[in-house]
């Protein structure tokens, strides 16, 4: 199967309403050209799950300042005025997740599970609305799985079947959001050969990635 495809064609697999998972810190990592391409596309009342809300000009936040999201799923929001405007104005609807039990609703998406226990968020705003689960008298919160309709993820080298590598700090949310999403496809910086990649560099097996848009 090829699985490389323009990336006119991967914006359009994204349609109003859809939730979207977009991997990266800050805009790093992050499957940029394929949101700028988002952004002139008008794909509107996303959800959006995410780390952060990146910046209003850079990033996935340039979607959020365009008004294309109805909601975010993140564990800050601080670096993109445009997200705290649009929250305190009621025209965005923000959950925020403390950022590693935001990556264990991921994994736990990827993985199937019925959701995580912590302890972080009780008897804090996290917890309203939630199931208290007492294990060994010790009470945590129920944090449930987080799943999209479509993965976007960065990735710095992919071989042509979609075995991806992340270099450094690119690699934020990528591996994770890979495993938690119906469709997810790939912005390669880099795109090699099937057998180029030693095996233990690998970040993301091909079997999770269905399209690569090769930069």
């Amino acid at each position: 199967m090829n699985k490389i495809i323009s990336i006119t064609d991967a914006v359009s697999k994204i349609q109003d309403e859809m939730t979207i998972m977009i991997g990266g810190f800050l805009s790093v990592g992050t499957a940029n050209n394929m949101v700028d391409q988002l952004v002139d596309a008008g794909v509107k009342n996303l959800t959006i799950i995410c780390n952060d809300t990146a910046f209003a000009d850079k990033g996935l936040g340039k979607l959020i300042a365009n008004k294309q999201v109805k909601k975010v799923i993140t564990s800050h929001i601080g670096t993109n005025p445009a997200t705290i405007e649009q929250m305190n104005n009621g025209e965005i609807e923000v959950e925020f997740s403390p950022q590693g039990t935001l990556a264990e609703r991921v994994r736990s998406g990827g993985a199937g599970l019925g959701g995580v226990l912590t302890p972080t968020g009780l008897g804090t705003i996290v917890a309203e609305g939630k199931d208290v689960i007492t294990v060994d008298g010790k009470e945590y919160l129920l944090e449930k799985p987080l799943r999209a309709d479509v993965a976007l993820i960065g990735a710095s080298v992919s071989d042509d079947q979609g075995n991806l590598i992340y270099k450094g700090t690119t690699q934020n949310f990528n591996p994770l959001m890979a495993t938690a999403a119906d469709l997810v496809i790939v912005e390669a910086q880099e795109m090699v050969k099937v057998g180029e990649l030693s095996p233990e560099q690998i970040k993301t097996p091909s079997i999770f990635v269905d399209y690569i848009v090769n930069n």
